[in-house]
């Protein structure tokens, strides 16, 4: 599985693929990521990526002429190592939410190339050209697309090591899709979801609260009496 990350910022991405318990994905091989910068395939001394926008408006738009000559780079070192085509994706605040089970497709897909918006967003006549999905994570907007890119990436490495290391019983905590249920937490959690039990670390006594205090509430579920 590979990603091909297109971004003005490649530098965000170093050490987010060299730390966490995600880290050992990408040094296996499980996981490949490789990251393009637009700035690299633009003409000029200054090697312009983003121009006003045409007829006028605030801010600047990324220019489509770089980002076609960086996708069509992606594209030709994709056949000629014999990776399979996959689709465009753009991080996008009008794009698709999302959620476990599109994040469960993707870690079980080729991979993509995603492509990290930046200004006043992209050329709309590239958008229109290239571009397959556009995904949201969520009704806010980022300053760019680098870390929607890296929470999917985050979210699609741990879903492909879960599925490399799954036995025929899911371990407790893994969401079942289509059930709205964490395996093994219906009787902590009868609302289920994603939610994870309390949880607690040593000593078992804390200022001065038991452990065991912290498991009866979980079970019966948040008092809201102390909710803050």
């Amino acid at each position: 599985m590979r990603f091909d990350v297109i971004t003005l910022f490649p530098e965000l991405f170093a050490p987010f693929l060299v730390s966490g318990v995600t880290r050992r994905a990408y040094e296996s091989g499980l996981v490949e990521v490789k990251l393009w910068n637009p700035h690299d395939f633009a003409e000029g001394n200054y090697r312009r990526v983003d121009d006003r926008p045409f007829g006028g408006g605030p801010g600047m738009v990324m220019m489509a002429e770089p980002l076609t000559l960086c996708l069509e780079k992606i594209r030709a070192e994709r056949f000629a190592c014999g990776a399979a085509g996959v689709p465009i994706v753009l991080f996008s605040p009008i794009g698709q939410a999302l959620n476990h089970a599109s994040v469960e497709g993707w870690s079980a897909s080729k991979g993509a190339v995603l492509i990290c918006g930046r200004y006043e967003g992209l050329d709309q006549r590239f958008i229109e050209t290239y571009v397959d999905h556009q995904i949201s994570l969520g009704d806010f907007v980022l300053s760019g697309g680098e870390i929607a890119a890296m929470a999917l990436l985050d979210a699609v490495v741990a879903a492909a090591a879960r599925r490399v290391e799954r036995r025929r019983q899911p371990p407790a905590g893994q969401f079942q899709p289509g059930t709205g249920r964490a395996a093994g937490l219906s009787a902590l959690h009868p609302a289920g979801g994603l939610a994870r039990p309390a949880r607690a670390a040593h000593p078992v006594v804390w200022q001065p609260r038991p452990y065991r205090a912290l498991a009866a509430r979980t079970a019966a579920g948040p008092d809201p009496a102390s909710a803050p």
